[in-house]
């Protein structure tokens, strides 16, 4: 595959498939718009005298330029065209445009040409330049690279091998000393079909997105002054509305906030009353689990059984009794087809939620199976227990044993990310296991010198929730590898005491507490990485 810095997906969080616009017939002059695939000539250029001030502290040109791109993203070309004609500022200078023009028609010659020609930021010799000017810190001989490498593609998948092998020792060689990314290139030579090279280079070709994917990584490498940053409005427009959502203090709606007015959610639907007991167990209840569809509620402890509770009615619809001991955890398929249960009687068991049948019960553990969560294919689930040797095993759906781990430390809790990439186990005592669950090597451990009693991951597959006996969450980046985030206020001292994420696009910290129930605020709403604040809210 291509190295991690050679692979855009879109600048500025934005999905759209191609970058600062699509190319149309040549000319050496052209005012396509960034993120629009039609040609306005007049937006590159106009006699009008531009009007001087600022828009209520915003400066002009900017708010204008910004608009045009809005407009223009929008399909609304004339009116982008008119704006630009009214006000006098145009969205980028002929360079650029031609600098764009040349990355989408494959002209590689031209746009190395103009690449050498650009100046810097903030360099006061600017008057040799040729317009094109680039971003404080930009690398111009990585965008090279990055270009050069587009040429060695296209030319491996028009069977030029040849040529392709001249550029590959010729041009690209001399620019990059990463020589496990070269000799990635070199082995993409001996592809004997287009389609093994598009596959293996995770590159769509020169007819695909792929020059559009290379000039929307060679424009963050370019100054905003000259070429603006794609869809800037509605990245300006998310950030706000992520911005009044961190300060919502009772956020409880999922729905993406109006523009209209400022965003605030009442207070009176935030959940914090009691509306229903359910008191069917006749001992400790130790675990409630949703249905992933949200119509069916299971519930296990001490008492030997679980109850499926039908929702909202929350009446009993099963008790899946055959346990001889507590069951401390369960666990739903993705479909809510099968639900496992956990038992301290050393024993995982398989049930159908439809008819309330057991389905398969596994083979006696060394010690009580502790947890369990479902494999992205829905066809297999892994269990934890305390077991020393195989504490870590997973199991097909008809009871076969697939992978033992042979972990040699306990597994006292489980989860996995949604993407499928991350298993993680603790261990009972104070060490957290993060497992590559694709390659099912362990990627690393973190000692948390706090003894750990739940694990849960975002929904995003970016964070781990680790809840600590002390009274403490903390929230750990499982790709930094660092915790970025804690929170205080509840008691845990004699009981399991979990917390989760909950709330609408997981915007709050759920924990249980021995004397109290404390959702814990923080303020972040789709993108777990910016945490500034929490409030407990008893």
């Amino acid at each position: 595959m291509l190295a991690d810095a050679d692979r855009s997906v879109g600048s500025n969080g934005t999905s759209r498939p191609y970058a600062n616009g699509k190319s149309h017939q040549r000319s050496s002059v052209s005012g396509a718009t960034n993120g629009t695939s039609k040609s306005v000539a007049t937006l590159n250029g106009s006699s009008k005298e531009r009007a001087s001030g600022t828009y209520f502290g915003h400066d002009r040109e900017e708010v204008t330029r910004i608009l045009i791109q809005a407009l223009s993203d929008m399909g609304y070309h004339a009116a982008a065209q008119s704006v630009s004609q009214e006000s006098g500022f145009e969205l980028e200078s002929p360079m650029v445009a031609a600098f764009r023009n040349a990355i989408l028609e494959g002209n590689w010659t031209e746009a190395e040409q103009l690449l050498s020609g650009a100046t810097i930021s903030g360099n006061q010799s600017t008057e040799n330049g040729n317009g094109l000017v680039l971003a404080n810190g930009a690398d111009r001989q990585l965008m090279r690279f990055w270009i050069r490498q587009q040429k060695f593609l296209e030319l491996l998948e028009q069977r030029e091998t040849g040529r392709a092998l001249v550029v590959l020792r010729t041009e690209l060689t001399p620019l990059y000393q990463d020589t496990h990314k070269l000799h990635f290139l070199s082995s993409l030579l001996m592809c004997q079909k287009t389609e093994d090279l598009k596959s293996k280079a995770e590159w769509d070709g020169a007819y695909g997105k792929s020059r559009q994917i290379l000039l929307s990584q060679l424009s963050k490498c370019i100054s905003p002054s000259v070429m603006l940053p794609e869809h800037r409005l509605a990245i300006l427009l998310q950030q706000i509305k992520v911005n009044q959502i961190g300060g919502c203090l009772w956020h409880s709606n999922a729905a993406s906030p109006s523009l209209y007015a400022d965003h605030v959610c009442d207070r009176r639907k935030f959940p914090t009353e009691t509306v229903i007991e359910l008191d069917e167990h006749e001992d400790q209840v130790w675990q409630v689990a949703f249905s992933h569809d949200g119509t069916k509620l299971a519930s296990c402890g001490r008492a030997k059984q679980v109850i499926i509770w039908d929702v909202p009615s929350f009446e009993p619809i099963h008790y899946l009794k055959d346990h001889d001991d507590g069951v401390g955890k369960v666990a739903w398929s993705w479909n809510d087809s099968m639900l496992v249960t956990c038992c301290q009687d050393r024993h995982a068991r398989l049930w159908d939620v439809a008819t309330g049948a057991c389905l398969r019960k596994l083979e006696r553990c060394q010690e009580p199976v502790t947890s369990c969560v479902w494999a992205p294919d829905d066809q297999s689930f892994i269990t934890g227990a305390l077991d020393k040797s195989h504490g870590l095993v997973q199991w097909s759906i008809s009871g076969e044993k697939m992978y033992d781990w042979n972990s040699p430390h306990r597994v006292e809790d489980l989860a996995i990310s949604p993407d499928g990439h991350w298993l993680v186990a603790s261990d009972g005592g104070t060490q957290i296991h993060v497992y590559d669950f694709n390659t099912r090597e362990l990627a690393y451990q973190m000692d948390l010198q706090v003894r750990l009693t739940s694990i849960s991951i975002s929904q995003n597959s970016r964070h781990l929730l680790v809840n600590h006996n002390n009274g403490v969450a903390q929230l750990i980046d499982l790709f930094a590898r660092e915790p970025v985030n804690s929170y205080t206020g509840f008691t845990s001292e004699n009981f399991m005491i979990r917390s989760t994420f909950g709330g609408a696009n997981e915007s709050f910290v759920m924990s249980g507490s021995e004397g109290k129930y404390i959702p814990s605020k923080d303020c972040f709403a789709t993108n777990c990485c910016n945490r500034r604040c929490h409030q407990h809210l008893a």
